[in-house]
């Protein structure tokens, strides 16, 4: 729990971050940018993440595992933002728990308790409430669209979810974040592009620890604790926890970036956060 707790929070701390790398940057330039340098950090130790338990057939679910996240994920999600609000996507990816567990009830016979329902339940409801409370500052030139990409980077997520707790009984958790980065930085090569055509006056201290930031720490970092924390809790559960990642997302935004955080956006983080403790606190009979 702690590993998955610690993505979370990372990937919370990214959107803060990449917000400022994009002042700067293409969308497609960043995030590939973020998976080369993520691909370099590990390329040193590529030897030893060969997989060693490679099955017939596995390559077929390694590759699905890559195209879901990193590839479609960031490719509908980075598109959605274009299109409709921040609040709609954040509405939209509280249906995710939910997804996930229908996918693993179907996929992986995992059980779900009353309580967990409950916490899951609260879970949404605060993520809802929290996006419903943000300013509104911009109208959504597509919302429609938008929120259809945004469910689609949904579906992607959780089909992610699902493979990587199968595959992570017989795999070594740095070779399946390995290959994720890697395949990444190959799919987002046209980033390329407009790298080439940026103002060289971007390139300051700053922008480069945002990059080294969102490449190694949060890249490679985040995707290779959800994948070690995913192999010894249910799915379910470490979905639960991605409902953080907007109320982190909204404090460091408060803190580092100066965006407001009213009171009612405080209490629905805590309406979150009970939530997701509920879901995952176990009880000393269970």
């Amino acid at each position: 729990m702690a590993a998955i707790l610690t993505a979370v929070l990372l990937w919370g701390s990214s959107f803060s971050a990449m917000r400022i790398v994009l002042k700067d940057l293409d969308p497609m330039a960043a995030i590939f940018l973020r998976l080369l340098l993520a691909s370099l950090c590990i390329l040193p130790f590529a030897g030893k993440l060969i997989p060693r338990n490679f099955q017939r057939g596995d390559w077929k679910i390694l590759s699905a595992m890559v195209l879901f996240q990193p590839c479609l994920y960031f490719m509908f999600e980075s598109r959605a933002l274009i299109y409709t609000t921040s609040s709609q996507a954040g509405i939209i990816s509280a249906c995710l728990p939910l997804m996930v567990a229908v996918a693993a009830w179907a996929f992986l016979s995992e059980a779900i308790k009353i309580k967990t329902i409950v916490g899951l339940v609260l879970s949404i409801s605060g993520v809802i409430l929290l996006t419903l409370f943000q300013d509104q500052g911009v109208t959504a030139p597509n919302p429609i669209l938008g929120n259809l990409l945004e469910l689609a980077a949904m579906v992607s997520a959780c089909g992610y979810m699902i493979l990587v707790k199968q595959l992570s009984f017989r795999y070594n958790t740095w070779t399946l974040t390995g290959m994720q980065v890697t395949g990444g930085t190959l799919f987002f090569l046209p980033g390329i592009q407009p790298l080439l055509t940026a103002d060289p006056a971007i390139w300051n201290p700053k922008l480069i620890l945002l990059l080294l930031f969102l490449g190694p720490c949060v890249s490679l970092g985040a995707f290779g604790l959800y994948n070690y924390g995913i192999r010894t809790i249910s799915v379910f559960r470490a979905s639960i926890c991605i409902n953080l990642i907007p109320v982190i997302a909204i404090i460091l935004g408060w803190v580092f970036l100066g965006e407001t955080l009213n009171l009612k956006q405080g209490i629905a983080a805590g309406i979150i956060l009970f939530g997701v403790v509920l879901s995952n606190h176990k009880s000393h009979n269970s």
